[in-house]
């Protein structure tokens, strides 16, 4: 990763983080160092790994990786890595958790955040949907309405009431 692009995830997860703490969750900040966790765990995160885990009292935890993305024009859609989509998935199957990406980026000045399950991912974009001219790495599509949107004044409760109303249609 290029430092423009790995300077713009510092930034998504610094407004992340400020988020959280406006809203009074808990969480753990997830070192990114590979040296922190078992070599039997990086088989499964390899060197990419969730950026926090979410405390949620009296339901556990949610793993997010934070993502600095803007929509990609062509798709009309955010860019999601499918190779790391692939690794949280199984991930996410093989521990039973709960794995999210929150996307958002300075056009929307971080006031907006972008919510989606991983195994979302995987349902809505079965194969990848177009590859990289840059990286020649592959890519889902994901149309924005696939996505929970969280606004800076709300809590996590809209995201689990959004959860409960897709459940019932």
């Amino acid at each position: 990763m290029d430092d423009i692009n790995k300077n713009k995830g510092n930034q998504a997860e610094k407004k992340f983080k400020e988020w959280l703490d406006l809203h009074n969750i808990p969480y753990l900040y997830i070192q990114q160092d590979t040296k922190t966790f078992s070599p039997s765990l990086n088989k499964y995160f390899g060197s990419k790994r969730p950026d926090f885990m979410i405390l949620i009292p009296n339901l556990g935890f949610i793993f997010i990786d934070i993502k600095y993305r803007k929509i990609n024009e062509t798709y009309k859609s955010f860019p999601l890595d499918s190779i790391e989509t692939r690794k949280y998935s199984v991930l996410q199957r093989k521990f039973n958790l709960q794995i999210w990406y929150v996307l958002s980026n300075n056009t929307y000045g971080y006031k907006t955040w972008f919510w989606i399950n991983v195994s979302k991912v995987l349902e809505e974009g079965r194969n990848p949907k177009f590859t990289s001219g840059k990286s020649s790495m592959d890519f889902f599509a994901i149309p924005i309405t696939d996505f929970i949107q969280i606004a800076t004044n709300d809590s996590l409760d809209r995201l689990f009431s959004k959860i409960f109303v897709e459940e019932l249609k």
